[in-house]
């Protein structure tokens, strides 16, 4: 049975490859798994239907003949377990790979999220300045720590995994602040990940979305 994902109607991030679905997109291309989109309007994302599949009104979720998924991380992880290509086979190896997927969401992503918030909603405060240098001098504790230990090395441990995916994923957030440019092998990393032919091909289909509905 054809894999079905939730995606934005109409993304929030313009097309950037930011929305979340992005990163099931990406896995699945990995792996060479068709796939079908169901695309949700924000209020279709609050009605019972899809709250049945998110119980918190989100996207991505996946459907598979009678398994339904929520959250993108635990998706990746299932595709991952299911099809070869994103975890190593030596025992190890995969879980080193699983422990990289939860740092890129636990870790490192949170506070990256956090600086999106305060630009998003608090610029207009008094203290948005000083919150601001506090998030962003978080941040750049964790990437200076992630550049120490990605070194000269291509991928995190061996060949691209799971946890590269996630970690890329989550390090583009950051693609224009300027933070990621002080750090050349982590900008070298995620200019890697995304010359995957499998992240041009699900970023081209996400950002068609976004084209169709700004010309709709």
């Amino acid at each position: 049975m054809t894999i079905t994902i939730t995606a934005f109607a109409r993304s929030p991030d313009r097309g950037r490859g930011l929305a979340r679905d992005m990163r099931v997109r990406w896995a699945l291309e990995e792996v060479g798994q068709p796939y079908d989109v169901r695309l949700l309007s924000f209020k279709a994302m609050k009605e019972p239907a899809h709250l049945a599949l998110h119980p918190f009104g989100q996207i991505p979720t996946y459907e598979e003949a009678d398994l339904a998924l929520f959250e993108s991380g635990a998706i990746v992880f299932h595709i991952a377990e299911r099809h070869a290509g994103l975890l190593p086979d030596d025992a190890n190896a995969r879980a080193r790979a699983i422990t990289w997927m939860f740092a890129a969401l636990t870790t490192m992503e949170p506070t990256i999220v956090d600086r999106e918030m305060a630009r998003l909603l608090e610029r207009h405060e008094t203290w948005y300045e000083q919150r601001l240098r506090l998030i962003e001098e978080r941040i750049r504790k964790r990437l200076s720590e992630l550049s120490v230990r990605l070194g000269d090395t291509d991928w995190l441990d061996g060949d691209f995994s799971a946890g590269d995916l996630q970690m890329v994923s989550v390090l583009f957030r950051l693609k224009g602040s300027g933070m990621l440019d002080e750090y050349p092998n982590l900008s070298a990393y995620v200019a890697r990940g995304e010359g995957r032919p499998a992240y041009k091909r699900a970023f081209d289909a996400q950002l068609a979305v976004f084209a169709a509905a700004s010309t709709g």
